[in-house]
């Protein structure tokens, strides 16, 4: 049969990699822009309209396809060689961010009293979202290279070489993590911990692992007891997201309108409560495209509270594609590990960067559905927020390489697979079904069983 010719409208079909994830990066990335088309006003600057903001995202979109696309043609080896300076990478960017570094082109930006931005110019970077996907990559070589034998320092002793390049990163990446968020941290810290488990660690090391970790914490929270929240303050806030049992709901009831208490209280409640009347007038089918009324009580209704937005405008049904999608990626992303064959590394890149788009996803789920406390994670992929989403389309573009070698497996294994019954080369399973039916109409009465066919 000749080859197909490729064409445009065929080039779907020719493309490698996981086609199964590709629907799920297109669908996200449509999902993103119909809904920060008609999401809140607050993203428009002085002069503009929603069709210039729709074109600003459609800018960060068309970077983010260009980034998939760059890691998507980038071979396995090359992607282990870049793995290898995540970790000095995440080090140096959240050293620049804590140290408050103010070099005019290039500074940390302090918002609500914590770091998380550094400005380059014009360019504002999320340190939190680099570090994620960058650790992941990093753990991800670094288990690899010592179950190899190739790493070059400390060849003797290979306890203190997992020390230096597996937990020692770990423990000071979340450690670095925690002042400017408690809830990145954690997030982050639980998603490396699951990586280096995956990576075959034995239960002992991943048992003094965990409670050093908790040691840690239990450090910071006693620095931020001592000096009287003078340090650490962001283990304050997320302190009292957990312990606070304050009642701001009857705090606002009893309190005078227009007066002080009323205003801290109401703005306690405003984003959560608001969230919870958009997934609640969602219903099943949704307002409908531009038809959300919380956009406007919500500030980041774009952000932290895009999946109750979602539901208010395409309700329950939308909510549900959404949480299809990421399933579908969990799913599809246990299926390519399988068929990574013995690269470890491919391996746990692939199911590191899936627990944790699928992970921030389903934490930000259960945050708008008043699952837990805020922790300010945004939709991966859908909500708004330049370093997020490119940070994610790297994520992807890394397990569509990986997908590249994986589906020629699968493909492999497709084809040599065996039918479970191969009715054209063996008959029995026809002759014994004809048989019953023959036996059980009473239309086969010449064979008569003899005592030895019974058994007696």
């Amino acid at each position: 049969m000749a080859d197909k010719k490729k064409t445009f409208w065929n080039i779907f079909e020719n493309t490698e990699g996981d086609k199964v994830v590709w629907i799920i990066v297109l669908m996200l990335i449509m999902f993103s822009i119909l809904c920060i088309f008609s999401s809140t006003s607050r993203l428009l600057g002085p002069g503009q309209s929603r069709l210039d903001l729709v074109w600003d995202h459609l800018k960060i979109v068309i970077l983010g396809i260009g980034l998939i696309l760059a890691c998507y043609f980038i071979p396995t080896e090359t992607l282990r060689k870049l793995s290898s300076v995540g970790f000095i990478l995440s080090l140096g960017l959240l050293g620049l961010l804590i140290s408050g570094v103010d070099l005019g082109f290039v500074r940390s930006i302090e918002i609500n009293g914590a770091r998380r931005i550094i400005q380059v110019g014009p360019l504002q970077l999320h340190v939190n979202e680099v570090v994620k996907v960058a650790m992941v990559l990093y753990l991800a070589w670094a288990i690899d290279a010592f179950k190899r034998k190739d790493l070059k320092l400390l060849n003797d002793t290979p306890k203190y070489q997992k020390i230096f390049y597996i937990y020692g990163p770990f423990l000071l990446t979340t450690l670095l993590l925690l002042p400017g968020s408690n809830s990145a941290a954690l997030f982050t810290g639980g998603i490396l911990f699951l990586t280096i488990l995956l990576g075959g660690d034995s239960t002992k090391d991943m048992g003094i692992l965990l409670l050093a970790g908790i040691a840690a914490l239990a450090l910071c929270v006693g620095v931020y007891k001592i000096s009287d929240g003078k340090l650490m303050g962001r283990i304050g806030t997320g302190l009292s997201r957990i312990f606070d049992n304050e009642d701001y709901e009857a705090q606002v009831m009893k309190s005078r309108v227009g007066s002080v208490d009323y205003y801290q209280a109401l703005d306690e409640i405003r984003q959560p409560y608001s969230a919870k009347i958009a997934v609640h007038q969602g219903g099943i089918i949704g307002k409908g495209p531009g038809q959300s009324t919380q956009r406007y009580v919500v500030p980041d209704i774009s952000e932290d509270y895009m999946y109750s937005f979602i539901i208010e405008e395409y309700g329950i049904i939308g909510g549900m594609i959404i949480v299809f999608l990421y399933l579908s990626l969990l799913a599809r992303s246990s299926i390519i590990v399988r068929n990574c064959g013995k690269d470890l590394y491919a391996k746990l890149a692939v199911a590191g960067l899936a627990m944790l788009i699928c992970g921030q996803a389903f934490l930000h789920i259960c945050v708008n559905v008043d699952i837990g406390p805020m922790t300010g994670q945004t939709l991966p992929l859908v909500s708004h927020g330049a370093s997020a989403f490119l940070c994610f389309c790297i994520a992807f573009g890394v397990i569509l390489s990986i997908s590249k070698t994986a589906a020629k497996r699968i493909a492999k294994e497709t084809r040599d697979a065996n039918p479970l019954v191969d009715l054209h080369q063996d008959q029995t399973v026809e002759i014994g079904l004809a048989d019953l039916e023959s036996f059980e109409s009473g239309n086969d009465m010449n064979q008569e069983l003899t005592d030895d066919e019974y058994g007696i």
